[in-house]
């Protein structure tokens, strides 16, 4: 029988990893990280309790508070309960949390994954998808191990569904990320895997990206509490959602979550005035159906208005879903038209280069304002946030610049 790490290693030689920060890709399992090293590095983490941190208050741990007087029930010693995303794992010392990146030490959750990005590469911003916010960035790119979700159609599984222990990965500190960041792109992007999980790097690293006049965005599924989602959207300069379908029972079988918490966290997100982008990968036969599609489209045009970017993207057969063929065509462009007649004013067919739903098109005068060839932003039609040819104003982040330029640096933070 082939081990689960053998399994990993031989499927996850396309992710290139840190050996020195972006010098040559290695691959991606070279060797392990023990345990022992990944605690000598792993801080205390955020956003969790104990029967001690609540001071004997149950409505800390327990929703709803169970019957009797508080400080009544019985719980074994060192238990720790992860208030970081929506699984609430409540841990015994020793175990660890679903996302298997925080491991309870002796009655203290501490972050295996600090400080350990396993895959490091410089993307287009495009790629992520990010199609309203710096059109033609690069986008430092970096993930760790671990995700609350085990979504049977990720992109990404050698990274999200491995732990911290089957990574080659060196510790690097927030400053010496920020540095080599700087030296080749305006953006910072946390993704790959699900950057919840390295949730303290994340905060650490876009406050000091910040200071260095860099911009740092999230490519996550939203399976977040609110109190770690506040931080963040303090520290972000924008947030893509991942909304994986528009039904309970999606979430529970095929991604192992749930869909309301994930529907609370893009209303939140779009409350606090972060730029936000969301992606639907279209599934055939799992989550394609008109019902779920429309529910979908209404909801986004009941909660967030007509102006949140949406992305309706091709699936692949990959993971434990490699029996279905690829999202027909056809199918992503009946989503895009349905949203479009609904009044959302910007909606894109992803993963299929070439197509028209790539661009971006001025909803006052319908001319394309950006243009792209697969990842590659081939025409740009704004004067800063205005269409060129009209003069509408085009919500996102965009360049300062004159129509068909595209300046070499990012406009200041404000």
């Amino acid at each position: 029988m082939v081990s689960r790490r053998e399994f990993l290693a031989d499927s996850a030689r396309a992710i290139p990893a840190v050996g020195g920060i972006l010098a040559a890709p290695l691959p991606l399992l070279t060797a392990a990280t023990s345990r022992d090293e990944l605690l000598s590095t792993a801080p205390r983490a955020r956003h969790w309790t104990s029967l001690a941190l609540a001071g004997g208050d149950c409505g800390e741990c327990h929703e709803p508070v169970p019957r009797g007087r508080p400080g009544r029930e019985v719980h074994a010693p060192g238990l720790v309960r992860c208030l970081l995303c929506a699984q609430s794992c409540t841990l015994r010392p020793g175990e660890r949390g679903r996302c298997r990146a925080r491991l309870n030490v002796k009655g203290e959750l501490r972050s295996l994954v600090y400080g350990r990005p396993a895959a490091v590469n410089v993307d287009p911003i495009e790629k992520k998808p990010f199609y309203h916010f710096l059109p033609g960035s690069a986008a430092f790119s970096l993930g760790t191990a671990g995700c609350p979700l085990r979504c049977r159609f990720c992109q990404n599984w050698q990274l999200s569904q491995a732990a911290p222990e089957d990574m080659d990965a060196r510790f690097v500190a927030p400053a010496e990320l920020v540095a080599a960041a700087k030296a080749r792109a305006p953006v910072i992007a946390f993704t790959y895997n699900e950057p919840t999980v390295e949730f303290e790097y994340v905060l650490d690293v876009a406050r000091a990206a910040r200071e260095s006049g860099l911009r740092s965005v999230l490519v996550s599924c939203g399976f977040m509490k609110p109190a770690p989602l506040d931080e963040l959207c303090e520290a972000l300069a924008a947030i893509k959602i991942d909304l994986k379908g528009f039904d309970e029972a999606f979430y529970r079988d095929v991604c192992g979550a749930a869909l309301k918490p994930v529907l609370a966290s893009i209303a939140r997100i779009r409350k606090r005035g972060v730029h936000l982008e969301l992606v639907n990968l279209v599934v055939p036969t799992l989550n394609d159906s008109e019902a779920m599609l429309r529910g979908l489209v209404e909801w986004a045009l009941g909660e967030l208005g007509t102006d949140v970017p949406l992305h309706f993207t091709r699936f692949h057969p990959d993971f434990q879903i490699r029996n279905l063929a690829p999202t027909p065509i056809a199918a992503l462009e009946r989503a895009r038209n349905m949203a479009l007649g609904r009044g959302l004013r910007y909606v894109y067919v992803g993963n299929v280069p070439g197509h028209a739903g790539n661009h971006t098109y001025c909803p006052a005068c319908g001319r394309p304002i950006i243009v792209r060839e697969g990842f590659t932003v081939i025409e740009y039609h704004l004067n800063g946030g205005a269409c060129a040819y009209c003069g509408q104003a085009i919500p996102g982040v965009w360049w300062p610049a004159r129509v068909g330029e595209q300046p070499a640096k990012a406009p200041a933070i404000e």
